[in-house]
């Protein structure tokens, strides 16, 4: 596996001369949107890319930034031991001095802040508040002890089509969801998975009746059956090469309310979770209005260049 550090040049060189010479940081790497405005999750999938060529003018076009949260050791000492509350203060003292692209993490004590945090910085791209114990007994690796406090919403989506489960030709892998725009397009934006292995098979037997060809079909991107792919993903996975993202597609004639957190831009950021068929639904009325606007927020108010 190549190191991440291979394909953020630009990181490595506000790492070096913005943090002090000996440390062990936990953070994130993010990419503003072209405005500075919000995050651009889609742009930072982009910059993981094979050609050295392609790196580098990425670097330049969609410059990313790293938000630390967390020190784990800071010269010859190590701090994974101290609880939350020292790490923030030794973080806080050793990066009082950083530049852009370099940036702490926001922090309060204040219930009334942390909330309208959670209400308002959603606007800028960002998915909820992790909520962290100062005595957390030390950092503790591969161990969950902080709180994501996510949104929760629901939206009623036409089904569009499905992929196979890996267990075989029997059972569903995920559903395809939709919503119709203004101009009465139908949409992608995501898909419903993570079902029972036993309710996989009894929606592959559900859906049967809906198989259709694509011909007609509104997702025909590329026009070649079997081999059909979302625009943004015409390239395969870019995460797993060989990963197989054709779909079967279906009449978009029924509906199913989901459970998502957060939208990146038309479509939901994770898998979406299953709550019930909605077949008092006409699909047509399935649009994006239905959706939760959040309210707008400069990501510049988060992260002050």
């Amino acid at each position: 596996m190549r190191p991440m550090t291979r394909y953020f040049p630009e990181i490595v060189t506000a790492v070096l001369a913005n943090l002090p010479e000996r440390c062990v940081i936990d953070g994130e790497i993010v990419i503003p949107d072209a405005d500075g405005r919000k995050l651009d999750f889609e742009a930072l999938l982009q910059r993981i890319h094979p050609a050295d060529s392609r790196v580098r003018l990425l670097a330049g076009q969609t410059p990313a930034s790293f938000v630390a949260f967390d020190l784990l050791a800071l010269a010859a000492e190590d701090c994974t031991g101290l609880p939350f509350g020292q790490r923030r203060a030794i973080l806080e003292e050793a990066l009082a001095k950083v530049a852009p692209p370099i940036y702490v993490t926001p922090a309060t004590r204040d219930r009334d802040v942390a909330t309208g945090w959670f209400s308002q910085f959603e606007g800028a791209g960002l998915d909820g508040v992790v909520a962290k114990p100062l005595d957390d007994g030390g950092y503790q690796p591969d161990k969950r002890v902080m709180f994501k406090i996510k949104h929760e919403r629901t939206a009623d989506c036409v089904v569009a089509g499905y992929r196979l489960h890996k267990s075989g030709p029997d059972a569903i892998g995920s559903l395809l969801l939709g919503l119709y725009d203004d101009a009465g397009n139908l949409a992608s934006v995501g898909v419903v998975g993570a079902f029972p292995m036993a309710r996989r098979r009894e929606l592959f037997t559900e859906v049967q009746p809906l198989v259709t060809t694509f011909d007609g079909h509104p997702w025909n991107w590329g026009g070649q059956e079997r081999t059909v792919r979302h625009p943004r993903e015409a390239e395969g996975s870019r995460w797993n090469a060989g990963k197989d993202l054709s779909f079967v597609p279906l009449r978009p004639e029924r509906v199913v309310e989901v459970r998502y957190e957060h939208m990146e831009g038309t479509r939901f950021r994770h898998t979406a979770q299953w709550i019930r068929w909605r077949d008092d639904r006409d699909p047509r009325s399935c649009g994006f209005g239905q959706l939760e606007e959040p309210v707008n927020f400069n990501l510049a108010e988060i992260l002050p260049r």
